[in-house]
């Protein structure tokens, strides 16, 4: 049985992103996609009785932090923040453990976008969680292991909840999606463990490089295909999706006719407008306003559809030979295309047959001779197709005033696309007050951010036929106004506050060291003890010896002499450290007795012999073992990790060393806060949108989902009104299937029959007994038999039916119904009644199947439509032509008819249909 249950995306709802959904195929669940929503809204609205505002990715991500630990396999289907953003708090936090899979493409810019993300928001905002700290010493060991069995459950709870931001750090992105497991397209993995059986396999689904189509095969379910964020279109560095073949004329078979399709229904009404004029609108803004002295921003992802616009730019300022600058403001762009120059096999569209990122004018092997050994090898890698000699790279918005001033025309392309944090924002607050400057965007941002309130801003101000869902290109206009913007930023500590800090820093410094102090003065007396630990017998034996021969035998000065022990054991105390418990030290040799005793060393004064104390010296022995001295596998462990990491620093793309670099850069950082500030922009810039996102329409939903033609079909990811226009145009298609779901947030729809399996023997006599019939590449037969359980086998036994009853059968039988029986009249002449065996015929009547076969026995077969097949003997045979004539008609699904006269045609039109199918007989 199939169980599907939208934990977010769901359909008929306001809100489409992110996308996560949780699918049980028997008792295996999947995760489907695990994306995060936009942790930055305009406006947060407040609960009553609540201090924390309330969020709408409350229920999302309690609902996702319940399911995690039981999930048993995750499919990310895109990279982008909406379908994977959240994975790496949810492996890091929330116990999702279970194999993830995904192309490479996939893992790579998603861990891109997520770092990406999650280093913006924690250099402008507090996101309240706990980091974990790395284990320093033994201490700090013992100190954990105190709060987990005091109280496990705060840990477990970090103070993310307290803001509802869950933010992973660098670490954790990275950790998780090193766990995530790569697959080329069309490789099928099957599965093991818990999910054994299931096989997985990936197809390209366009709109994103990597992007995937999953396909589910499940031996008790059947097919699933899981198909969302489609693009049937050809773009520059991306070809379409697989699902729809134009040269084949149809959808492509592996993925016809799946048991159930989840699909998303998005833009099922929208009409999107021609290729040509999208890509003329927006370089004819951005050439018009160059031109003019003036500037543009355009707000874009870290990762997936930037390179198509990066391309189209590219192209546009190489045929017109503009001299303007390209300025990419992201902190892992040139991470990004580094990769994809790496990953050409999964690029596609025109890009691998352009020179783009050149001059485009060809003159490859010219060039190529002019540049290093490196970049020749480079070239040869496939590199040389994203070379973006216009693009440069800024970390921040500093970096770039620093380069250019706002007066400089130029064409910013900043992350992100929803503008609710990060450089686009904060050029924004400049940017939007200066006239003539345009905002260009290129596809439409969360509900609630500042992406999306621009985007309804230009669509209202547009006519009927030119919004954007009408197949029209719109206008752009001069916005005015105000607009309040909230602006968070990291400032750093001065005056009273940076001493303040600085004070409560050399405090923490002071009582970690006088700890790790305290511990090894600690750790080396307890070294001293273990040495001496194993020579304890041997020195209270010569310390024995040494009392005898000094005569220490009398009772009563051993009394005495334990006394003066004491006092003398406490003059030779050392204190280990102020406020703490005075230890006392091992005595290699410790002579009792006062010095003023004796005079003499060698003679006894009084019976007593004369006592020297002698200093507290611990002497270190070495440990020995059969072969000499042992070795300090320690030390040389330490050496080998010293040596690596000499090794590993020779290599600039090591991540750890990345990792140490950029916590050196953080230790040199000065001491800083969060602070948060209201900001009025006065609106004076213009506003343009050109839809670039490379979704499907509604009119190319429409027409492949019916050529995909499922079973059973689930509708996620949309509105109201576009759930309602798929639904009814799937109504309207007669083949097409009646039993579609659009369930809502929480609500679960079940699919199918809970079956159970059953592993079953077969006797060796009713194997003998079978009669197979040969269908295409199997071989079918009916059996009847009773299941018998025996002793010695685990696995019941399917044995035949005895026909004539056993003598045990017979005295089982009851006197009356034997004299009932032998009292029936019988009928002279007559037979006992038996029943007729029941045939069944195993496959499907394809006439055109039927007309090869007949044409190679010698029979002549014509098709005239409407599913006849007219057969007849060839005009030599001499007969009448209609006497011989024999016509097979389809009038049902399962039934043929055969009219025609009795004659060897009849027959041999018979024998063929009976040989295009399997008989098997009750």
């Amino acid at each position: 049985m199939i169980t599907f249950t939208p934990l977010s995306g769901a359909a008929r709802s306001s809100r489409t992103t992110p996308l996560c959904y949780l699918l049980q195929v028997d008792d295996v669940r999947i995760l489907l996609d695990c994306g995060s929503p936009d942790w930055s809204p305009e406006q947060e609205s407040t609960s009553e009785g609540d201090e924390a505002p309330a969020h709408a990715w409350d229920e999302y991500c309690r609902n996702l932090r319940e399911c995690s630990p039981t999930v048993d396999l995750v499919l990310m289907s895109h990279s982008d923040l909406a379908h994977s953003g959240l994975y790496a708090y949810a492996y890091s936090r929330w116990g999702l453990k279970a194999p993830a899979y995904t192309t490479l493409p996939v893992q790579a810019m998603a861990r891109i976008a997520a770092m990406e993300e999650v280093e913006m928001i924690r250099d402008e905002q507090d996101v309240g969680d706990d980091v974990e700290k790395p284990r320093t010493n033994e201490m700090d060991e013992m100190q954990e292991q105190t709060e987990d069995s005091t109280d496990d459950s705060t840990k477990q709870q970090p103070k993310a909840n307290t803001t509802g931001r869950f933010i992973a750090t660098s670490r954790e992105v990275q950790d998780a999606f090193d766990t995530v497991n790569t697959l080329r397209y069309t490789q099928p993995a099957h599965l093991q463990g818990k999910c054994q059986g299931l096989t997985v396999t990936p197809f390209n689904a366009g709109h994103t490089i990597g992007g995937t189509i999953w396909k589910i095969r499940s031996p008790s379910s059947g097919t699933i295909i899981y198909a969302v964020n489609l693009n049937h279109m050809k773009e520059r560095h991306l070809d379409g999706t697989v699902l729809l073949r134009t040269s084949a004329g149809g959808v492509f078979e592996p993925l016809a006719r799946p048991d159930l399709l989840i699909t998303d229904a998005e833009r099922a009404s929208v009409i999107s407008s021609r290729r040509k004029d999208r890509d003329a609108a927006l370089i004819d803004t951005v050439t018009t306003t160059l031109s003019s002295k003036s500037s543009l921003l355009l707000p874009c992802d870290s990762s997936t559809r930037i390179l198509e616009l990066l391309v189209l730019l590219d192209q546009h300022w190489n045929y017109s030979r503009l001299r303007y600058p390209i300025c990419l403001l992201s902190r892992t762009a040139t991470e990004m295309l580094t990769f994809v120059r790496s990953m050409m096999e999964w690029l596609g569209g025109t890009i691998s047959k352009e020179d783009v990122g050149e001059d485009g004018t060809g003159g490859r092997h010219d060039r190529k001779r002019k540049r290093g050994d490196d970049e020749g090898d480079e070239e040869a890698l496939g590199a040389f197709a994203l070379r973006f000699k216009h693009l440069e790279f800024f970390p921040s918005p500093q970096a770039l005033v620093q380069k250019y001033s706002s007066k400089d025309p130029k064409l910013i392309l900043a992350v992100p696309a929803s503008l609710s944090y990060g450089p686009s924002r904060q050029l924004f607050c400049d940017f939007a007050a200066i006239p003539d400057n345009v905002v260009l965007l290129t596809g439409r941002s969360e509900e609630g951010t500042l992406g999306g309130m621009l985007f309804d801003m230009w669509n209202d101000r547009q006519r009927a036929e030119t919004k954007w869902d009408k197949g029209k290109i719109g206008d752009s206009f001069m916005v005015d106004g105000t607009l309040k913007l909230r602006m968070n930023a990291k400032v750093p500590l001065q005056g009273a506050e940076l001493e303040a800090h600085l004070q409560k820093e050399r405090e923490a410094r002071e009582e970690e060291q006088a700890a790790q102090a305290a511990l090894a003065r600690t750790q080396r007396m307890l070294e001293a003890d273990e040495d001496d630990s194993d020579s304890d017998s041997d020195d209270d034996d010569e310390e024995e010896e040494v009392r005898r021969a000094l005569g220490d035998d009398d009772d009563d000065f051993s009394g005495q002499g334990r006394k003066r022990d004491k006092s003398d054991r406490a003059d030779w105390n050392l204190d280990v450290d102020e406020g703490l418990t005075k230890q006392l030290l091992s005595y290699d040799i410790y002579l009792k007795g006062n010095v003023s005793r004796g005079t003499s060393f060698f003679k006894s004064v009084d019976g007593q012999g004369q006592r020297f104390r002698m200093f507290p010296y611990v002497e270190k022995k070495r440990r020995v073992d059969d072969y000499g001295e042992t070795i300090d596998v320690g030390m040389w462990l330490r050496k080998s990790k010293v040596l690596e990491d000499e090794a590993n620093n020779d290599d600039p793309n090591d991540p750890r060393r990345k990792q140490a670099e950029k916590e050196e850069r953080q230790a040199l950082e000065p001491p800083s806060k969060f602070v948060s500030s209201e900001v009025e922009v006065q609106m004076a810039c213009r506003l343009l949108f050109v839809d670039m996102e490379g979704l499907s329409d509604g009119r190319a939903i429409k027409t492949i989902i019916p050529q995909i033609s499922p079973r059973k079909m689930i509708i996620v990811h949309a509105s109201e009104n576009a759930t309602n226009a798929l639904v009814e145009s799937c109504s309207n298609i007669r083949a097409m299937t009646k039993d579609i779901h659009a369930p809502t947030i929480g609500e679960s729809v079940q699919i199918g029959q809970q079956t159970n399996s059953f592993s079953i023997s077969i006797s060796d006599g009713l194997l003998q007994s079978l009669k197979m019939s040969k269908f295409e590449d199997n071989e079918v037969g009916f059996v009847t038999g009773r299941v018998v359980a025996h002793a010695s086998s685990i696995i019941p036994v399917l044995e035949p039916v005895s026909v004539l009853p056993t003598r045990e059968d017979i005295d089982d039988q009851s006197t009356p119904d034997d004299a009932a029986v032998t009292n029936k009249p019988r009928v002279l002449g007559s037979r006992p009644t038996a029943t007729l065996p029941n045939s069944t015929m195993i496959g499907e009547l394809k006439l055109t199947a039927l007309k090869s076969r007949l044409t190679a026995v010698g029979i002549h077969a014509e098709l005239i439509g409407e599913g006849v097949l007219i057969c007849g003997a060839t005009k030599s045979d001499g007969a009448s032509e209609l006497e011989n004539t024999v016509a097979v008609r389809k009038s049902g699904v399962g039934k043929v008819e055969l009219e025609g006269n009795v004659s060897d045609v009849y027959y041999a039109v018979r024998k063929e249909i009976y040989n295009l199918h399997a008989l098997v007989a009750a």
